[in-house]
């Protein structure tokens, strides 16, 4: 069974590249456009794995990250932030949000894959 990945972001450009690069690589998407939404999906969908936007309307993706976290039910799946915010501030404000990794934008989709295998090993 194909593992979910959730895509929280606003850009629809960005969005479509990411979950087009996933699913070639076999993976199953839910997207979500804001953090508001991003929660709900985390909640509702249980994906194996987030990748999260920083820069988002209705809630930024440090809140929804911090968010999905202090969840019993959510706390334990691995959030990545993705974004073009590639300050070492940034980085390090999402570790403090509870963030298990951090890449930077433009996707390059070998990092994005090796990204997500340190999370999600194969079977």
């Amino acid at each position: 069974m194909a593992k979910v990945i959730l895509i929280v972001e606003d850009n629809p450009k960005d969005l479509v590249l990411i979950r087009d690069l996933l699913r070639l690589s076999g993976f199953t998407t839910v997207e979500a456009t804001d953090g508001k939404q991003g929660v709900k999906l985390a909640k509702d969908k249980k994906p194996d794995l987030i990748l999260m936007d920083i820069m988002m309307p209705k809630m930024h993706g440090y809140s929804a990250c911090l968010a999905i976290k202090a969840d019993k039910a959510t706390k334990s799946i691995p959030v990545v932030i993705l974004t073009a915010l590639g300050h070492e501030l940034n980085k390090q404000l999402g570790k403090e949000m509870g963030a298990d990794g951090y890449m930077t934008k433009p996707v390059n989709r070998q990092e994005l894959l090796d990204v997500i295998s340190r999370f999600l090993p194969t079977s």
